[in-house]
This record gives C-alpha cells, sequence and structure tokens, in this order.
C-alpha cells in the first residue's frame, strides 16, 4: 500500500510561481514513474507531466511546457512540481500519481495510487 500525500497549493496572482511537493510513504519509490494531473470544475482530469523511475524520461501536457517542470529526490520519496508563469487557466486542483507500467504514462489509467490532491488557484 502507499500513500501520496501532496501540499505546496495556494492563492497566487497571474505570473507567480509555486513549487507542490508529494511525498510518497512506504518503500520502492524510486521504483515506479510518478505523475502530475490537475481537474478544474466541470473538467476531466487533464495530465500535467511524468518523470521516470531515475528522473531520466520526462513528458508535458502541452498547456504547461515551458513553464512547469518535474522533478524528484528518491532519497526523500518526494516528487516536485515547479510551476512558473502561472495563468488563471491552470487553476484546479492537483493530483500526484504513481504509473503502474514500466513506460511512463501519460493516461489516468496507468496511474493506482493517487494523492488527495492540493488546490492551486491563479487570480487574474
Amino acid at each position: 500500500q502507499v500513500a501520496l500525500a501532496e501540499s505546496g497549493g495556494g492563492l497566487v496572482q497571474a505570473g507567480d510561481s509555486l513549487r507542490l511537493s508529494c511525498v510518497a510513504s512506504g518503500r520502492s519509490f524510486s521504483s515506479y514513474n510518478m505523475g502530475w494531473f490537475r481537474q478544474a470544475p466541470g473538467k476531466e482530469r487533464e495530465f500535467v507531466t511524468s518523470i521516470s523511475r531515475l528522473g531520466r524520461t520526462i513528458y508535458y501536457g502541452d498547456s504547461v511546457k515551458g513553464r512547469f517542470t518535474i522533478s524528484r529526490d528518491n532519497a526523500k520519496n518526494t516528487v516536485y512540481l515547479q510551476m512558473n508563469s502561472l495563468k488563471p487557466e491552470d487553476t484546479a486542483v492537483y493530483y500526484c500519481a504513481r504509473n503502474i507500467n514500466l513506460r511512463v504514462g501519460t493516461a489516468t489509467s496507468e496511474y493506482d495510487f493517487w494523492g488527495q490532491g492540493t488546490q492551486v488557484t491563479v487570480s487574474s
């Protein structure tokens, strides 16, 4: 069993930055690819970014490329999401999740454990 806990969300203005953290409980964190997704009210959960076990392979959703950066520290069982140049359309609940496949995934169906989410609100 794995528990994921996100933190770092908040209310910011457009153009500001935030860094989200996701700490995983249990062992073998470095054995899994990890991802970040987000969900805005009334919308489906959207892929944001994912990272391979050792951080060598990274994917980003088109809407965040060039602004967001994912990283991980396997010694701390933590994956990070650095969000720069935030826009009002980035407003959503952000979730981290564990990928069940060897391939770094972008679909929600490829993730088995999810955190409770952290709210990010960007005002214009």
